[in-house]
């Protein structure tokens, strides 16, 4: 990877102030018909018109950073699918999806190879050494680099074992690296990792580490706290990527609670509470996304200084889901408002 591509997450972040990432792939590839147990990974040789479309529509939303379709395409989840044989292949097909839709785009836009968790627990509690790990995450990796992805975007991970696996991976072809955790209401993953625990390690390591942040969990207030805890603990850029609350089955599928509105106050609570990434994730779409880039922008061009939240305002706006109240408008209405300072040039 050269230097040049190294630094171009860096540079477009540092040019636009924040990212907007994507949506959720799953969501939207079964909006469009995928079936119920279906690998996902395999659409990318088998039917590449749909993951574009996915793609397109993030893009035509506002994104600058769009994620393969890569989630599951370890050799350890393929192994499911009988496919362990086919982890180039597949990653490869992902990432080269995403570059022709981003090399279309009418402005920069980054791919980013989505490495998701291997499925099993890392020693001593589990089978899985760290060196079993690094190889899994270096094979998935490889391909992407071959394919022309700018960066790896390893997510919805649980443990130190996994993000230093996967960190290690992405090192051995210098490919920038953003890492981000699921984090459950009481802060922290199932493996009781905290996001004060992963600003520390993110500011332990360096480079190719890029940025570390919080993706999924139950609903936005989680990630948004985890945003906020995350940002008072490291110095590196910290993403928010949450979804759209617990979805629930109706009529035959599954819903969810969030409509694309509710995105508002998450965006302004996660920019303010200091993440430089933000995105979304299940249950989330293009509309979602187009309010998500609105919202940042409007943002971006306020010059009053935001007013950095505390944490009783994000759980009385987003809801906290620990107590499974959700947020309101009287509580949003109560919440302090930003201060109008005149930003210091």
């Amino acid at each position: 990877m050269s230097t040049a591509t190294n630094s171009r997450f860096h540079e477009l972040l540092e040019a636009r102030g924040v990212l907007v990432a994507d949506g959720a792939m799953g969501t939207s590839l079964f909006a469009l018909g995928m079936e119920s147990g279906a690998c996902p990974e395999f659409l990318n040789v088998d039917d590449p018109e749909m993951i574009r479309t996915v793609h397109r529509q993030f893009v035509e939303a506002g994104s600058d950073i769009i994620l393969t379709n890569t989630f599951g395409g370890n050799r350890r989840r393929l192994m499911l699918h009988k496919a362990t044989d086919r982890v180039a292949e597949l990653n490869k097909a992902g990432v080269t999806i995403a570059r022709e839709v981003a090399d279309n785009a009418d402005r920069p836009v980054l791919v980013a190879g989505s490495v998701g968790p291997t499925g099993d627990l890392f020693e001593p509690l589990g089978p899985l050494t760290h060196a079993e790990g690094v190889e899994v995450f270096s094979e998935q990796i490889e391909a992407m680099v071959e394919a022309g992805a700018d960066l790896a975007w390893a997510e919805t991970l649980s443990s130190v074992e996994e993000i230093s696996a996967a960190y290690e991976a992405a090192a051995k072809f210098d490919l920038p690296l953003v890492v981000t955790m699921s984090f459950d209401t009481h802060g922290k993953t199932m493996m009781g990792f905290k996001p004060s625990e992963l600003g520390q390690w993110a500011d332990e390591n360096h480079a190719p580490l890029a940025a570390v942040g919080a993706n999924c969990g139950i609903g936005p207030g989680d990630v948004v706290a985890a945003v906020h805890e995350l940002a008072d603990a490291c110095h590196r850029p910290v993403v928010a990527k949450a979804n759209c609350g617990i979805p629930v089955y109706e009529d035959g599928q599954l819903t969810y609670p969030s409509d694309p509105d509710e995105m508002t106050h998450y965006v302004d609570l996660a920019l303010r509470s200091g993440a430089k990434i933000i995105g979304a994730c299940c249950g989330s779409t293009g509309e979602h996304l187009g309010l998500i880039r609105q919202h940042v922008d409007a943002f971006l061009a306020d010059t009053a200084p935001a007013e950095r939240p505390e944490v009783t305002e994000i759980h009385a706006r987003l809801g906290n889901t620990a107590t499974g109240s959700a947020g309101s408008t009287d509580a949003a209405d109560a919440a302090p408002k930003r201060r109008r300072r005149r930003r210091a040039s």
